[in-house]
Formats: C-alpha cells, structure tokens, sequence
C-alpha cells in the first residue's frame, strides 16, 4: 500500500511559483512585503514586465512604476495583513504612450501553515475592450432612442394635421350620416394622437395605466362633451404599469369604448351622466372596464348589429389574450376586457 508522504513547504512554494509562471492569466505571487515572488509569463508579456528582473521587485517598482496607485497599495496591503481580500476591484491602469486600460484586479492570501509568510496572489483581467464596446452600444441606443422621439414627433404632427384635414371635411359635406362618420374618423385620430404623445414621453418603455387613461380621457372628454356640467368622464384606476405595446392596446380599446357610450348611452343631449374608466390588477390577471349610466343595452344600437368600434374592440381584446365581457348594469351598460 503506497502512502502519501506530505509536501515539505520548500516543494510547496516551489511548485506554487511554477503554477503562477505557468499560468494563461496574468498572475503574480507576492510576499507580505508585497514583493514579487513570481509573474506569470502571460502577465509580463500583458504589461511589459522583463520576466529577468520581476521576481525580487517591490510590485510598485515595476516598469516606469504605473503600479504605484495608492488605492491599490492600500488595499493589497490590508489583504496582506489578513484584513481584506480584494474581489474585482476595477481601476485605471495608465502608463506613458499608451492607451489608458480599464482592469479587474482580483488578490487572496493563499492558504498556509502558521509558520510560513503570507503569499498573495493577484490576478488582474483586462476589460478595456468590453468597457469600449458597451460605451459604443450606449452610445447607439441614445441615438436610436433620439431617432424614434423624433420619429414621434413626427407621428403626431401628422396625426394632427389629417385630424385638421377631416374637421374641415364635416363643415363642407351635406350628409349628416358623412359627418358623423367624419367625426368619428376625427375622434379616433386625435386619440391616437393622444396616445403617439404620452408613448413618446416614457423613456423606460414601462407605462403606468392610471396617469395614462386619465390624460386619454381627458383629451376624448375635451373634444366630444360639449357640456362637462352634465356629462363627466374619470378614471379608478390602481398603479399597475404595462409596456407600451400593450398599453396602445388598451389605451384603443378605451377610446372606443368611451366613444361608444357618448355616442349611444345618451340619446337625449340634456341628460345628466358618467362615464367610469377602470382598470385594476388581480392575482390571475387584470381587469379592464368601461361602464356608463346610459340607456343601456336595450336601446344603445339601433341596428342590433355589431359595429366597427365593436369589432376593433373583439380584434384588440384577442390581442392581448383577453375576452370581452358586456353586461347591463341597470343603469347602462358595463363592458370588461378581462385578461387571466
């Protein structure tokens, strides 16, 4: 039976030294006095470090001494006096006609019998390339984000130009049933508009719902109720946020709904009513409403046909995976986009 005979320290030190110089990251082994014992080769090549004369050499006195930074000084040693130990501390590594380079230094005390001087070993990995690509890659991401603003600007401006374009097209035609089908194509336009504006001023792609149907509603109420004394339109809503894809969803789905009700739930101009937005998060999904205190189901389509604003309401509730519901709430009529 062949028994294990321990490593004396002199072996010890020995083949931790051939380790360091054998190594394919830049390391070195230093002594409490953080002196060098040993550099890896791929260190001295990375820093050009003459292998000759690196091991006996304060590490600070290497090169033109661009190691001499307090801070690192400071902290390898307190690492040497067991106090610390440094885990990815980057710094600047600045020497004379080159480049400044961005490093990880990592340091430990290698583990040792009581009696033999500390050891420390530093290795250092250089990230200066992966600092320069993300700073390109923020860099285009601030110019692409600049774009799209501009490219919403741009958007809206339009938006409100056609919705100029089919207000003047209601003052020129004869048939009531063209005006109000101008109308309504004005409406949806300038709510769409609203919508290109409050999705180009959120930066973190996150939208909060509340201030988002309140502010839509405000712009449907400002140009479809002729008198806010008799007609109100507002919003319960929770703080849930969603992203803006979803959000033009439900924010369209909205603007018909609401559309809808002034349109149908009140047939006489002088009546009193309210128009409830609302939305809130559950434990299985979320809850979209629009309930009014019209006429209700009854009597709120002449037709007993579906319409366009239905349809467009079915397509964007199959959008975001979720069914309408629409019940008569006596008074009027409540419709939920419920999602789970």
């Amino acid at each position: 039976m062949e028994l294990f005979t321990p490593m004396s320290p002199e072996s010890a030190s020995s083949l931790g030294m051939a380790l360091v110089m054998s190594s394919s990251t830049p390391l070195i082994l230093l002594d409490d006095a953080l002196i060098v014992q040993a550099a890896s080769g791929s260190f001295c090549r990375s820093f050009s470090i003459d292998p000759k004369t690196a091991a006996g050499m304060v590490l600070f006195s290497l090169g033109d001494g661009e190691w001499d930074i307090p801070q690192l000084r400071s902290l390898l040693s307190a690492t040497a006096a067991g106090k610390a130990a440094i885990d990815a501390y980057e710094m600047d590594f600045k020497r004379d006609g080159e480049s400044v380079r961005c490093l990880i230094v990592n340091a430990h005390v290698l583990d040792q019998s009581d009696h033999d001087a500390p050891r420390i070993v530093m290795a250092l990995t250089d990230i200066t390339e992966a600092r320069k690509a993300r700073r390109e890659n923020d860099a285009l991401l601030q110019e692409k984000h600049v774009l799209v603003q501009e490219l919403n600007h741009r958007v809206a401006n339009s938006l409100q130009i056609i919705a100029s374009v089919l207000m003047q097209r209601v003052r020129s035609v004869q048939s009531e049933e063209a005006r109000g089908h101008l109308r309504d194509a004005h409406h949806r336009v300038m709510s769409i508009a609203t919508l290109q504006r409050q999705l180009a001023s959120t930066a973190t792609g996150e939208v909060r719902l509340r201030h988002y149907f309140t502010d839509l509603c405000s712009s449907i109420g400002a140009s479809m109720i002729a008198e806010p004394e008799l007609l109100s339109l507002t919003v319960e809503a929770d703080e849930s946020v969603t992203t803006a894809e979803k959000s033009v969803s439900m924010g369209l789905i909205v603007t018909e709904l609401v559309i809808n009700s002034l349109k149908h739930a009140y047939p006489d101009p002088s009546s009193k009513g309210a128009i409830k937005v609302g939305f809130h998060s559950q434990d299985d999904g979320w809850v979209l409403t629009v309930a009014d205190d019209g006429i209700g189901l009854a009597g709120g389509n002449d037709s007993g046909k579906p319409g366009l604003g239905t349809g467009i309401v079915n397509a964007l509730a199959a959008q975001l995976s979720a069914t309408v519901e629409m019940t008569d709430a006596d008074p009027g009529c409540l419709v939920s986009i419920v999602h789970r």
